[in-house]
């Protein structure tokens, strides 16, 4: 049995579960595209000689970015914020009224790291003004992911990170590369709907815009793979793809009682010719 690399954030819709049934539906490229990276558990995951990684997030970005530069003197750097006295409400919420409010570059990484293992759930979330609003995640007893974090600055160093529309990366894709979308998913009911992110609403013309843009890279001969809900509309969107369903526990809901298991999908756009 495989060992799959964790990521080191917290991320409610990661991958990490799903590796299994992503990685064989896409063959080997020199180059790994990842238009929405979250957490990086794939690209952790996938062996490549260069990654092109991007996420609209760019508290997200610039954390690995500085990750990928400066390694243990960062890891060390920001393992001072796991400490007992910050795993309480009120320190939280001071930490994050710092967070929102500072420019400065390492505070700003170490601390989006700090928030993503004490805030509920893993959340990212920011209001209108930008700023990061998750509450407190009551963990007994955090831990600071070094290894974790270690990994993925070896990894790191051949990728490249980008903080951008996935539109702009698509378009410049060309051969010899294979993309994986984990877009924000199609809400399976209105009030279900959480696309809220890094201040951006990813809407039902984005997902348009995104299988499009898949199909248009098939026909450059760039097989792309995308995650998403099962459901009608979007089978219809992604019609001609392959489509492979299967059903994935959720956890993010406060409610145990509404925990329960969804059907998701993985759409393959292959080139016209092909052997995928």
């Amino acid at each position: 049995m495989t060992l799959h690399v964790h990521p080191f954030l917290k991320w409610p819709g990661g991958k990490f579960r799903l590796i299994d049934k992503i990685l064989p539906r896409l063959p080997h490229s020199p180059l790994w595209v990842e238009p929405f990276v979250g957490a990086g558990s794939v690209f952790l995951n996938v062996e490549s000689e260069h990654a092109i990684l991007n996420d609209i997030n760019q508290d997200l970005i610039h954390l690995y970015q500085t990750l990928q530069r400066e390694g243990k003197t960062f890891i060390d750097y920001a393992e001072q914020f796991f400490v007992a006295k910050n795993n309480q409400a009120d320190r939280y919420y001071e930490l994050r009224a710092q967070f929102n409010q500072s420019a400065a570059s390492w505070l700003r990484s170490a601390l989006f790291l700090y928030l993503n293992r004490h805030g509920y759930n893993g959340l990212c979330r920011y209001n209108r003004k930008g700023e990061f609003n998750v509450p407190f995640g009551l963990y007994k007893h955090p831990t600071f992911p070094r290894e974790a974090l270690q990994v993925f600055h070896q990894k790191a160093q051949r990728a490249v990170f980008t903080c951008q529309d996935y539109r702009s990366v698509l378009q410049t894709l060309e051969q010899d590369a294979v993309v994986y979308c984990d877009p924000p998913y199609v809400p399976i009911t209105q009030s279900a709907s959480f696309t809220q992110y890094s201040g951006h609403t990813f809407t039902w013309q984005d997902q348009q815009a995104l299988a499009e843009g898949a199909r248009a890279l098939a026909q450059k001969g760039i097989p792309v793979l995308i995650s998403n809900h099962d459901l009608k509309a979007v089978r219809t969107l992604y019609q001609g793809a392959r489509i492979h369903s299967f059903l994935v526990a959720r956890t993010i809901s406060c409610k145990t009682s509404v925990r329960r298991s969804v059907r998701e999908l993985l759409a393959l756009f292959a080139p016209p010719v092909s052997i995928y």
